[in-house]
């Protein structure tokens, strides 16, 4: 009988943690099948890359005092963290949405000046991707600094909004 009452809770254990991971990835206030799917073969780039929409980077990060920033982050990254720059061209209908495997913060450049976010949605349960965010901006180019990670690398996906 003990070991009836073992395997049925061992089910139900494995069970719960696989609908507890699933159901993390399912709390974005937007879906993220997209990245997720990216993400799995997102290839290498390093800092100074073009990121283009649709697609996904492997990034690999420098400490921040090396990442050459257009602007100061918005939020000053602690010692000891790493960042990047890349460009990305945005398209005619202006918007797209950021989303990383990991913690950093994000700034987007745009003529000079940096664009506040136009949404943002941040899940610590989900395994592939930690937060999202989104920004209006005008067709062209842009500037994208990610900074205070706390790894040198992070998974980048850069979409257009669902």
């Amino acid at each position: 009988m003990k070991k009836v009452i073992i395997s049925l809770f061992a089910i139900l254990a494995s069970s719960g943690f696989a609908t507890a991971e699933d159901a993390g990835c399912e709390a974005f206030k937007w879906p993220v099948t997209r990245e997720q799917a990216l993400f799995a073969a997102a290839p290498a780039a390093s800092s100074g890359t073009t990121l283009a929409v649709g697609d996904a980077a492997d990034l690999a990060l420098v400490p921040a005092e090396k990442a050459g920033f257009t602007l100061p982050p918005e939020r000053s990254p602690a010692e000891g963290t790493f960042g990047a720059v890349a460009s990305v061209e945005v398209p005619p209908e202006g918007a797209i949405q950021i989303s990383l495997s990991g913690e950093a913060w994000v700034d987007v450049i745009q003529d000079g000046h940096t664009v506040r976010s136009a949404g943002y949605s941040g899940v610590k349960t989900c395994r592939d991707i930690r937060k999202s965010i989104r920004f209006k901006l005008a067709a062209g180019p842009a500037t994208v600094q990610f900074s205070g990670a706390k790894k040198a690398e992070l998974k980048v996906a850069v979409l257009t909004p669902e």
